[in-house]
């Protein structure tokens, strides 16, 4: 482990320069050979996926866009503030003062997790009202973001709580499942307590969820900006406290952590390490402390911490988040982006169709370019073949099929004098980055079905065919899926080749500014 932090850490300062805003030669050549392999494409990539809070979860439109999701994208958990908040009704107490515990909400919840294959990656929080020691609350939907009033019944609740998810699904899925306590402590907004109220809190949880299967995994500090991670991993080691995995969050903009309504601006940070850095570093202190071999989990995760950020709406965001996934390589057990929908409600219901949500679905459905960025990373073969290209995977699967994802990141932000709030709301057409040419060699002769799809300006960028409409404030039925139609997927070509034994397939493309390509080679 010492040998591979050694690895990450040199990784730190790998990041090329100009990642940013790649400056591609003119024509830039990617070469692969069928035979020539870097092992199994990292499962991380699609390994967990952000939800708003749990309450949202019980909505028919909610379930049915993540099950869409799940289908195309290939997530395997997703983990969600609010499973304690009040309207969850989980904690009260009777008239003698007796804890009163009920989990029908979260059972209808958890059990269509389960129906359409998911697993909870479970966030404890926020605090019941009835076991809350103040009245302090976080957004719209009032989240109690105080310490327990009695941490022995904050256990008591946490074990009581995970004795009946064993008894509802049984330890062997439980086991599979991940315990995460509290969301960003180290934010007063999420936490009125101080760092060692947190780590009491976390103490007591930890034992609660310990107490009903000692395999059971559990882990934090789930903090903002990748803090507390040497000072967690110390507590916990020198107080033989249980500790599976660390939790931290990272966002790709200069500024502040907390501002759901986006009133103060974001600027999209030029650095090319912004968020991979984070990730590379905090693999770096675990492998240099006391637990080397901690699980690390980006349980947040986008290019803006605030769901008011159009960014989060623009066809620039499919190419970001490639981008750091691959910066990220494999220093993460998963990155989870926040968020799957923008049926999402931190700062209220929002009324207009394109407001820069967090989600890769609008509350109507509309796929925005991101989506399309994690369905590409589905559709990839299991095989990652060895490739030097700095923005792309190519992949090969069981059949002979080959896939290849591969994108231009360019940060066209003019700097800090622009909030995202202001830049990334206008139609802005890309520029021409040269041409794009993938050789891969090594192939059986036969034929083969070539698909090309396609992510950037005015190519499944919902947000740019909102703008040609004139941004209406509602969109009717009939606008709702002219726009899913005209951004829907569909490979732009579809070709059938021939090829002799061992022969050198080639294409090329022409690369504009923040495009995003898949060619798949389905043999026939």
């Amino acid at each position: 482990m010492k040998k591979y932090w050694h690895v990450i850490a040199a990784a730190l300062f790998m990041i090329p320069n100009d990642a940013a805003s790649q400056n591609f030669p003119e024509k830039r050549v990617i070469n692969v050979n069928l035979s020539k392999t870097a092992g199994p494409l990292p499962d991380m990539l699609n390994a967990c996926v952000g939800a708003g809070r749990a309450a949202e979860g019980l909505r028919a439109d909610w379930q049915q866009q993540l099950a869409y999701v799940r289908k195309e994208c290939g997530f395997r958990y997703i983990r969600m503030h609010g499973l304690l908040n009040d309207e969850m009704a989980v904690y009260t107490r009777d008239e003698k003062g007796n804890p009163q515990y009920n989990y029908m909400y979260i059972d209808v919840l958890f059990d269509f997790l389960h129906s359409i294959g998911m697993k909870p990656f479970v966030e404890l929080g926020f605090m019941p009202s009835a076991l809350a020691s103040g009245s302090k609350t976080i957004f719209w939907w009032r989240g109690n973001v105080t310490p327990p009033r009695d941490y022995e019944e904050w256990e008591k609740l946490v074990q009581h709580l995970v004795t009946h998810f064993t008894e509802r699904y049984g330890a062997e899925e439980v086991k599979s499942w991940y315990f995460e306590v509290w969301n960003e402590p180290n934010l007063e907004g999420f936490w009125a307590g101080s760092q060692a109220d947190y780590f009491k809190l976390y103490t007591h949880a930890a034992s609660g969820i310990k107490n009903v299967n000692p395999a059971y995994r559990v882990g934090g500090p789930g903090t903002a900006g990748a803090a507390w991670e040497p000072e967690m991993i110390d507590y916990c080691y020198q107080h033989k406290v249980p500790l599976d995995f660390i939790s931290t969050h990272a966002y790709g903009v200069k500024q502040g952590y907390l501002d759901e309504f986006g009133h103060s601006g974001t600027v999209l940070d030029k650095n090319p390490a912004s968020v991979s850095g984070d990730v590379l570093q905090s693999r770096a202190e675990i492998a240099a402390s006391k637990m080397p071999e901690l699980e690390l989990h980006y349980t947040e995760w986008s290019a803006s911490y605030t769901p008011a950020d159009p960014i989060h709406d623009s066809y620039h965001e499919a190419a970001y988040v490639l981008q750091k996934l691959k910066q990220a390589g494999r220093a993460a057990n998963s990155m989870s982006y926040w968020v799957f929908t923008d049926i999402f409600e931190e700062p209220g219901p929002r009324f207009t169709p394109f407001h820069g949500g967090f989600g890769m679905l609008t509350i109507q459905g509309i796929n925005k370019p991101v989506f399309y960025a994690y369905q590409l990373l589905n559709r990839l073969g299991s095989t990652e073949l060895a490739n030097k290209d700095s923005a792309s995977w190519i992949c090969r699967d069981s059949s002979g099929n080959v896939q290849a994802l591969m994108w231009d990141f360019t940060n066209t932000h003019p700097g800090d004098s622009v909030h995202n709030q202001r830049y990334y709301v206008r139609d802005l057409p890309s520029k021409e980055k040269g041409k794009l040419q993938l050789n891969v060699a090594g192939m059986a002769a036969g034929q083969y079905a070539v698909e090309l799809y396609k992510v950037g300006y005015n190519n499944n960028d919902a947000y740019t065919t909102y703008l040609s409409m004139g941004k209406p404030a509602q969109l009717n039925k009939q606008q709702v899926e002219f726009i899913k139609q005209q951004n829907n997927g569909a490979p732009v070509s579809r070709t059938i080749i021939s090829l002799k034994e061992k022969a050198l397939f080639t294409k090329t493309i022409d690369v504009r500014e923040n495009d995003v390509f898949f060619i798949n080679i389905l043999k026939i």
